[in-house]
């Protein structure tokens, strides 16, 4: 079989820097903990922990020594408290993910609604909340937006992870209903080149592997996006869960991954495919 990476696959700047400043912190001695995993992938956060970085939930669980924010954000509430804890904080968010939270406060601050297209539940948004305010709207597609918006002023910024697609979709929604629209594209190039590469790339091979976290939403959207394209497409962490009977008859496997894998582990999947031939 004739293994296919896609052109842009793995590891994006924003979270090579936060395993950077995270590792750095732990070469410097004393106790090192993240507020949440730092990255979306449980391989990597395990490696951390081999290297005596700890996870903890909250700030109050951290008696002491270096927190490290995540390169997913938080709420400035949290830096707030870890300064009046005395530990000396590492700021690892993804310069993407700052920005879109500095475009969140900009809009609150001049009275627009913010509506954030975004995973509620993911951490990122979570922080991109925060910043404006607690008060915006969170959609994943125009149909949840509300039938009455809280004024005709909008702004609209979206999860550095989401696809071109859904953010359009919200925005020639609200297009119409309101007297006033500002946007932020703040999609990180990044994803957009791994999602455009992941599409063309799956739309030509037999079958499709996607390497990554399953708590990674950029991965998981890589996944999703292949298969809208590709009936044979299947998402791993690691190479131990190859199945041999996925490539059955095929001839070339496309192999991408998301921004939070690192290129070990991409290497041990595409070896492992290789040595199937």
């Amino acid at each position: 079989m004739k293994v296919i990476v896609a052109e842009h696959a793995g590891i994006c700047y924003g979270v090579e820097r936060a395993l950077r400043l995270a590792g750095e912190a732990a070469d410097a001695g004393g106790p090192v903990h993240t507020l949440g995993p730092l990255i979306h992938n449980p391989q990597a956060v395990q490696a951390l922990r081999d290297r005596g970085v700890a996870v903890a939930s909250d700030v109050a669980e951290v008696p002491s020594g270096t927190l490290v924010i995540r390169s997913h954000g938080v709420d400035p509430a949290v830096i707030e408290r870890a300064d009046e804890a005395g530990l000396a904080v590492v700021d690892a968010t993804c310069p993407f993910v700052s920005t879109a939270q500095r475009d969140a406060a900009d809009l609150a601050a001049e009275g627009y609604t913010v509506v954030i297209v975004g995973d509620a539940e993911h951490p990122e948004v979570e922080g991109i909340l925060a910043h404006a305010g607690g008060s915006a709207l969170i959609v994943q597609r125009a149909s949840d937006l509300p039938e009455r918006l809280p004024c005709k002023r909008v702004g609209v910024v979206v999860q550095t992870t989401q696809s071109p697609s859904r953010l359009q979709e919200v925005v020639s929604a609200l297009l119409g209903r309101v007297n006033e629209l500002r946007v932020f594209n703040t999609i990180c190039s990044a994803t957009a080149h791994r999602q455009k590469a992941a599409d063309e790339l799956a739309r030509t091979v037999d079958v499709m592997v996607v390497v990554g976290g399953r708590n990674s939403g950029n991965t998981t959207r890589l996944a999703e996006i292949c298969r809208a394209v590709n009936p044979r497409v299947h998402h791993v962490e690691t190479a131990e869960e190859l199945d041999p009977a996925w490539f059955e008859g095929a001839h070339v496997v496309g192999v991408t991954a998301g921004a939070s894998t690192p290129d070990e582990q991409i290497a041990g999947v595409i070896a492992a495919i290789e040595a199937l031939s």
